[in-house]
């Protein structure tokens, strides 16, 4: 045990050093933004500080939510840099072809269109910013180019646009518009001016347009064949270790009934209740949300012919499914944690319950008063920078206002106090659990304390710094200390149990949470290969995101390890569906996050794929298929430990379990998967532009194909309100979810 101690912390320290050192080194190299923009003839075009007015514009309408920016965002309106990029050499190209042949550029031959083309990547790629005076010096061309596309975002913002389902009025402001252009140019400008004494630009060339030279880098197509054989070799080395390492872990004393009977259930727990009914309400809200979202992708500005968006914006139904996603497994999460912090010291806690009460009151307002200012921001109802403060941030999974944002860090600490003074008696203890409760404490820590790199940015700070601690807080966060959080909860449950003995269950935990952080904590990276980041970066993040798959690889030994632990004895089939939600979760560890995730992480398949649909389907397969199927889990132990006298009548909760799964894997497979394969062919043989333009994306093919994914969704949909309907029954203890006739008992009081 304490080798095991001394390899995570070494890990720990080790992994953050080079994410540190990195982060510096993206800080210093981050392309620059120009004080001023002027043409070649001192006319200015671009004043100072309008690209950051301009930036904040894009935030302040949704950001994130409505296209994306150097890949990172949603997927019906175009990535704003391609799409920029392309106007701007098409328009580049048909000016200088219509003057020297006549014609538009398609119309000359091949050579004159070669001349042209080199002529343009000699044009673009020279880096004309002078560091000294902070300006940045264009072309007439190029002037022209941004006056043109000014009309065309103009036009798409003010009367909206229903192939990229932006409403109308989006934004109408000429000056906002301007700057909005402005902060869109600066992003292409930086995606393909070459940096300094080098020749791949700021974003390593992303995004793929073959008209102005943007291929991939050979860094991209070296570090990827670097990750495949780390991940070839991670997997060897794996397989050696489960060989000659693996230790039986169970206990031959497990007990004839179940513990937990008897057990007196402290006011603090039974408080968690309401978190659960919450956790409900909003996994259907998200789901609905959701249905709405991907409509809209098809119809554009309604929903069947109703003029939805002109009241609920695809930008607002989309933060909100983003959202809440987040908001209801991370409240399932928080709520399991409560409930089992009086099991850790034996005894409630003084004021334990009040805590817990403050904290769902606080939950309630962050999630509340950030959808309502979300709404307000997209809707223009925000003056001046009350956007930032109560709106919408713009960027994806911290779209909520700083306030709200604050709020809800104060929230995870009070969360910590609660767990931590009911950990550090039980470590006091020092028996056989010292180590798992110290782990538990630890990675409790770490989910409050590491959604602080959220507030490290500013209303005006540089995309690529705000990137870097965006991805400290989606990654670290939700793929990092959640992903041990959810091994140690698993360990504990098992152990409280006395399925497992709590020291195996420690060692097991320390084993997992090593592995899984040597890879995690740096591979976060990989999400900054083209976000304006160095190549040190792109090196870092393919191999050491090749080194999460690694122990993906082994969660079918998990999870059956978890179906035997469930016929240990027979009052262990009451948890039979507790733990086939664990083993659900283990199998979509390995196809959502291990299968998906690889599909998308190596350089060369993400400078291709990065916002296409196989983004949304590693997205879906491992936010939902890992750590929502774990957020019911627990919300459906917490239920059965509540009373675990009382005999489920599980049927509904059976067919809820298959409708859920089989909806997500048709939903992947029957429409997200094709969708994104077809988009990344494109992407290839024409250029990214192409895969997320309407001409594409609005064919009959692609529109059947997205028409196949209402089958998945209401599947998934139906399977969705089987479980919250079963799991309010449970809340209720309705005799319809009973095996034997209880008594009923009134709604007010089992909600206490």
């Amino acid at each position: 045990m304490k080798k095991l101690w001394i390899l995570l912390v070494a890990i720990f320290v080790f992994s953050f050093s080079i994410l540190g050192w990195i982060g510096t080194e993206i800080f210093r190299q981050a392309p620059p933004i120009p004080k001023t923009v002027r043409v070649a003839d001192a006319q200015v075009l671009i004043a100072e500080e309008e690209i950051q007015n301009g930036q904040n514009v894009w935030q302040a309408m949704g950001g994130m939510q409505s296209g994306s920016i150097w890949g990172h965002g949603s997927y019906v309106a175009p990535d704003w840099t391609a799409d920029y990029l392309h106007r701007e050499a098409l328009f580049i190209l048909d000016e200088w072809a219509t003057q020297e042949y006549g014609a538009r550029y398609d119309g000359v031959p091949s050579e004159a269109q070669a001349v042209l083309r080199q002529r343009l990547q000699n044009t673009v790629r020279k880096n004309n910013y002078d560091p000294a005076t902070g300006s940045l010096t264009i072309e007439a061309v190029r002037f022209r180019a941004f006056e043109n596309n000014l009309k065309h975002y103009t036009d798409v913002f003010t009367n909206g646009n229903k192939d990229y389902a932006i409403q109308k009025g989006a934004q109408s402001d000429p000056l906002k518009l301007r700057q909005l252009t402005s902060f869109f140019f600066w992003t292409a400008w930086a995606s393909t001016a070459n940096r300094p004494d080098n020749t791949i630009s700021y974003t390593s060339n992303f995004p793929s347009e073959p008209l102005v030279g943007n291929v991939p880098t050979s860094s991209a197509v070296i570090w990827t064949g670097v990750s495949v054989i780390m991940l070839i070799a991670g997997i060897g080395a794996m397989v050696w270790f489960y060989a000659g390492w693996h230790r039986e872990t169970t206990t031959l004393d497990t007990p004839a009934s179940d513990p937990l009977i008897g057990e007196t259930v402290t006011p603090s727990q039974k408080a968690t209740v309401k978190y659960f009914l919450v956790v409900s309400l909003l996994f259907l809200l998200q789901i609905v949300m959701g249905i709405i979202t991907a409509h809209y992708g098809v119809e554009g500005g309604g929903f069947y012919g109703i003029p939805l968006a002109d009241y609920l914006p695809y930008v607002v139904t989309r933060t909100w499914h983003t959202q809440l996603g987040i908001f209801w497994i991370a409240t399932a999460w928080l709520a399991a944690g409560l409930f089992i912090a009086p099991y850790i010291c034996g005894y409630e806690p003084k004021y334990q319950k009040l805590g817990v009460d403050v904290l769902f009151g606080a939950l309630l307002i962050v999630v509340l008063g950030s959808m309502a200012g979300q709404w307000m921001s997209v809707m223009h109802m925000l003056n001046g920078d009350l956007w930032f403060w109560f709106g919408h941030q713009g960027y994806e999974y911290v779209d909520l206002g700083r306030i709200w944002q604050a709020a809800l860090f104060v929230g995870l600490l009070l969360w910590l106090f609660l767990i931590a003074r009911t950990a550090i008696p039980a470590i006091k203890k020092n028996d056989d659990a010292k180590s798992l409760v110290v782990l538990y404490l630890m990675t409790t820590a770490g989910i409050a304390l590491f959604y602080s790199p959220g507030l490290f940015w500013g209303m005006r700070s540089h995309l690529t710094v705000v990137e870097y601690w965006r991805w400290w807080v989606v990654h670290l966060w939700v793929e990092g200390f959640f992903e041990v959080f959810a091994t140690v909860v698993i360990a504990f449950l098992f152990a409280k149990l006395k399925v497992i003995r709590p020291d195996h269950a420690a060692y097991a935990s320390l084993l997992a949470g090593a592995i899984y952080l040597s890879g995690g904590i740096i591979g976060t990276l990989h999400h900054l290969y083209f976000a304006g980041t160095p190549t040190v970066a792109l090196a870092f993040g393919s191999v050491f995101s090749a080194l999460e798959i690694v122990p993906l690889v082994f969660v079918g030994y998990e999870a059956l390890e978890n179906i035997r632990h469930s016929k240990a004895r027979a009052w262990l089939d009451q948890y039979k569906w507790v733990v086939y939600f664990f083993v659900a979760v283990a199998f979509w560890n390995l196809v959502g996050a291990g299968i998906f995730g690889f599909m998308i992480n190596p350089p060369i398949a993400l400078y291709y794929m990065q916002g296409l649909n196989t983004t949304a389907v590693h997205a879906h397969g491992a936010l939902y298929g890992v750590y929502g199927t774990l957020g019911l889990a627990l919300l459906l132990f917490c239920l059965r430990a509540m009373k675990p006298e009382m005999k489920w009548n599980t049927k509904l909760l059976a067919f809820s379990f298959w409708t859920i799964n089989i909806g997500l894997l048709m939903e992947i497979f029957f429409s997200l998967l094709p969708i994104g394969l077809l988009q990344t062919y494109q992407s290839v043989s024409v250029g990214y532009w192409s895969a997320r333009s309407p001409e594409f994306m609005q064919t009959e093919l692609m529109q059947f194909l997205r028409w196949m994914r209402l089958f998945g969704d209401t599947i998934f949909a139906v399977g969705a309100i089987a479980f919250v309907y079963f799991a309010i029954g449970i809340m209720r203890r309705e005799r319809p979810f009973l095996k034997e006739k209880q008594p009923v008992i009134q709604t007010a009081e089992a909600l206490e």
